[in-house]
């Protein structure tokens, strides 16, 4: 005899409460720091080698127009914790921040010192649903009440106020990291503890944030490393430095132990794994005229508005959702990693500038966002000037502070920004202009002022040589 309707239910319904949950997602954003969108093998280069982030590539997506949201570290670092513009965080330069020259023409605004509390990071969207939460690695957002523990991270290991290293090489002088003698280098250290935070975590869902110290100054490598990329480059043009070669071989080989990490213990199937750089590659620093890397076909490099400046290498994996050896040409940014990863995982967040952009991870080839926005106010190290840009479509805008001018430049056509478009096409110059006025307004943009105490025959002058404007075409 068969139960009637109601019974039947009755009965069914311990069973369907008792089915296990499909198991979350983990997610893992490894950075690097410095590393520009030309250094990868997978991204064109033939000196440097990759191996296992290039396989990586070839099992995920790699994005061909990925953007910093700035072309230096701890505003592209704080972007990437809140989905949000820096400009809008009110945190615009590297921490603490290069000293006022006193004669240049341009007093730069004062910034957030650290990442504000009241902002919600990625980790704080994630603790709630249950993520154990780790940042192994440079911080560089605040220090004492501002580190990764206080803005939602159960475990901070390496994190200080700090941008760079005191050494690669023990003793490194880090609170937090255990020092390790012999042979031990900073980049092997830093991916030891990573892989000890995801075997004591495979049974819950976790999110490692993995931001390497490399391959930023100072440069220091593994000796046999570096003497691999000297012969290397006596028989071929090199790209950049043999120690900044090998300092990049030894980040990759971090990332090939992380994803090994995952296939030996079965999470691969369920931890999407991110990997990305903080802005351009460094071409110089100070006064230096020794390059440090090449960034070709992109001009300038780190603390420059132009591609080599805010270009970078971006790889994706999540699986179920992407594709092996995908590649997508759609422009994104940094800031995109916190929507994302929130709305594939059915989060909820506050509001935030970046986009979702599942659409592309799942082959799409657009995104409904209008343009992607940047301000700069400040001299860098590197010898930018303080600007603002917008990318429209095709087209890029740059204005720069000290006077105000724009360059336009047509990407698609010249990727190595070499042709002043905005006596050819005034009216588009003049529509993406408007575009960044009225987005500096929307995010409360703090702008420089004229310094009163300005020489022009002292000034410090910004640009390098060979990032003299470009002549309109």
């Amino acid at each position: 005899m068969l139960p009637n309707r109601r019974e039947f239910l009755f009965s069914a319904a311990p069973a369907l409460l008792a089915a296990p949950a499909a198991p979350k997602m983990n997610v893992i954003v490894i950075l690097a720091d410095d590393l520009g969108a030309s250094d990868l093998g997978c991204y064109g280069s033939n000196y440097y080698e990759t191996p296992n982030l290039d396989a990586f590539a070839e099992s995920g997506i790699r994005f061909t127009q990925a953007y910093a949201s700035c072309p230096v570290c701890s505003p592209s670092r704080a972007g990437i914790m809140t989905g949000k513009y820096p400009a809008r965080l009110h945190l615009t330069d590297w921490i603490p921040g290069r000293r006022q020259h006193p004669t240049a023409k341009l007093l730069t605004p004062a910034f957030e010192q650290q990442l504000p509390l009241a902002e919600t990071t990625i980790a704080e969207v994630l603790k709630p649903a249950g993520y154990v939460t780790a940042s192994i690695g440079k911080w560089h957002l605040g220090g004492d009440g501002f580190l990764p523990t206080n803005q939602g991270f159960d475990l901070n290991i390496g994190g200080t106020a700090k941008g760079s290293p005191p050494s690669y090489f023990p003793p490194y002088h880090i609170p937090g990291l255990e020092e390790r003698f012999g042979n031990d280098y900073l980049t092997d250290n830093l991916t030891a503890r990573a892989e000890q935070f995801i075997e004591s975590n495979r049974d819950r869902p976790f999110f490692l944030y993995l931001p390497h110290f490399a391959v930023h100054l100072p440069m220091m490598a593994k000796q046999q490393m570096t003497e691999k990329y000297q012969r290397k480059a006596g028989s071929m043009k090199a790209q950049g430095e043999p120690v900044y070669a090998a300092m990049l071989e030894s980040l990759d080989e971090g990332v090939g132990g992380i994803l090994r990490k995952l296939d030996e213990l079965k999470l691969a199937d369920r931890t999407a794994v991110f990997f990305l750089s903080d802005n351009g590659g460094l071409r110089f620093e100070g006064k230096s005229k020794t390059p440090v890397t090449d960034n070709s076909p992109f001009r300038a490099g780190k603390g420059h508005l132009y591609e080599g400046g805010i270009r970078i290498p971006w790889i994706a994996r999540w699986p179920g959702i992407t594709k092996k050896g995908a590649t997508c040409d759609a422009p994104v940014t940094s800031v995109d990693i916190l929507p994302t990863v929130a709305g594939l995982l059915g989060l909820r967040m506050s509001e935030v500038d970046g986009v979702n952009i599942a659409p592309l991870l799942k082959g799409g080839r657009r995104l409904p966002r209008e343009a992607l926005y940047w301000h700069y106010p400040h001299y860098s190290n590197q010898g930018g000037v303080p600007g603002g840009a917008v990318r429209h479509g095709d087209y890029k805008l740059i204005q720069f502070y000290e006077d105000m001018r724009v360059e336009l430049f047509h990407l698609r056509q010249d990727p190595s920004e070499r042709r002043n478009l905005v006596n050819r096409e005034p009216k588009t110059a003049a529509r993406l202009l408007r575009m960044l006025e009225e987005w500096r307004k929307s995010v409360d943009a703090a702008m420089p002022k004229a310094n009163p105490a300005y020489d022009a025959a002292t000034a410090d002058q910004g640009l390098t040589g060979e990032e003299k404007p470009a002549p309109p075409a």
